[in-house]
Parts: structure tokens; C-alpha cells; sequence
């Protein structure tokens, strides 16, 4: 009769122990079909120890399903199953405006908002330039802000003179980088 124990299944490679007299042949199948040798299936055995290996690499969803390793003797024949469950990785997005910056006037003194939405996987880094000077830090009077929903906004408290020109926003993750610019015009209020 053909034994099978120690099932050990990890990763992308499931380990049963075999013994049997005379030596058991070994089969797999997925969902009922049988496995054939291939780049992305390799079956070995530790003939010392009896372990033998299905390894699959790279894993992809099409190997999901039922795993059955079917060992076979004169004396009979004994099998296994379990389950593969493939989770897909998150795919990478690159960034994009799903509402872009607005060229906004306002009256000097009054606080403005330049403010988008940007959408990305992973989550892109937010960058701010006015005219060609990178925008790094929040000062008392200037603050960059952003939310886990992509909510984007540059505040400018009492706008003067000297805060109007060209503003952009850069967003950038390992899948690629966008940018977007608005006009600030800062109005001289006639009192």
C-alpha cells in the first residue's frame, strides 16, 4: 500500500512524504486533469527521504484550484488534495488628475485654495512648484495638504502680490508621473 504523510505545502511548492513496498509511482492533477512537466511545473524526488515536490514558478491565477497527488502500487493506491488559492497582486496605476488645478483669481489679503484629485497605485508623492521653485515645505503663511483620497490642496493665507504666477502639481509613483498647472492672479482690492 502506498502512504502519504507530511503534507508540507508552502508558497508555490507542496512537499508530500511517499513510502510504500514496491516504491510508489507519483501523479499530480488540478482539478482532476493531470499535470504534464512543463517551465512552470517541475515534480522532483528526494528519493533518500521519500519527499517529493511539486514546484510551480512563476504562480499565476490559471494554477489556482484543486491540487491532487495521487501515489500508486502494486498494492494500491492512496491521494491527497488541497486547495491553491491565488491572490492577485495589486496591479501599479500611475497617477492621474481626476480633477485638475483651476486658474483661480482672488483679492489680495483673502486665502486661496488651489486644490485637485489625483488617483494612483500605489498612492503617488505630491510635488508643488511655483513657476520653476520647487514648493518643499509649509510655511506659516503657504501650506500643502492632502488626503488618503487623493484630495489635493495648496493654502495660501492673505494672498499678496508676490503669490500670483504659474502653479504645479506633480504627482509620481513607480508607475509613472503626472503634472498639472493653473494661474494665480492676486488682485490689488480698490478700498
Amino acid at each position: 500500500m502506498a502512504l502519504l504523510d507530511e503534507k508540507l505545502c508552502n508558497m508555490n511548492v507542496c512537499q508530500p512524504r511517499v513510502s510504500g513496498l514496491p516504491t510508489p509511482d507519483l501523479s499530480w492533477q488540478l482539478d482532476g486533469k493531470p499535470i504534464r512537466p512543463d517551465s512552470a511545473h517541475k515534480s522532483s524526488c528526494s528519493c533518500e527521504n521519500g519527499v517529493h515536490s511539486l514546484i510551480i514558478e512563476p504562480v499565476t491565477s490559471r494554477d489556482a484550484g484543486i491540487y491532487t497527488c495521487i501515489a500508486t502500487n502494486r498494492a494500491g493506491q492512496n491521494s491527497f488534495s488541497l486547495e491553491l488559492v491565488v491572490a492577485a497582486k495589486e496591479a501599479h496605476k500611475p497617477p492621474v488628475f481626476i480633477e485638475k488645478l483651476q486658474n483661480t483669481g482672488v483679492a489680495d489679503g483673502y486665502p486661496v485654495r488651489l486644490e485637485c484629485r489625483v488617483a494612483g497605485v500605489p498612492p503617488p508623492q505630491i510635488f508643488w512648484k511655483k513657476e520653476n521653485e520647487s514648493l518643499t515645505h509649509s510655511t506659516d503663511r503657504v501650506s500643502m495638504h492632502q488626503d488618503n483620497h487623493g484630495y489635493i490642496c495648496l493654502l495660501i493665507q492673505g494672498a499678496t502680490k508676490e503669490d500670483a504666477g504659474w502653479y504645479t502639481v506633480s504627482a509620481k509613483n513607480e508607475a509613472g508621473i503626472v503634472s498639472c498647472t493653473a494661474r494665480l492672479d492676486v488682485y490689488i482690492s480698490q478700498h
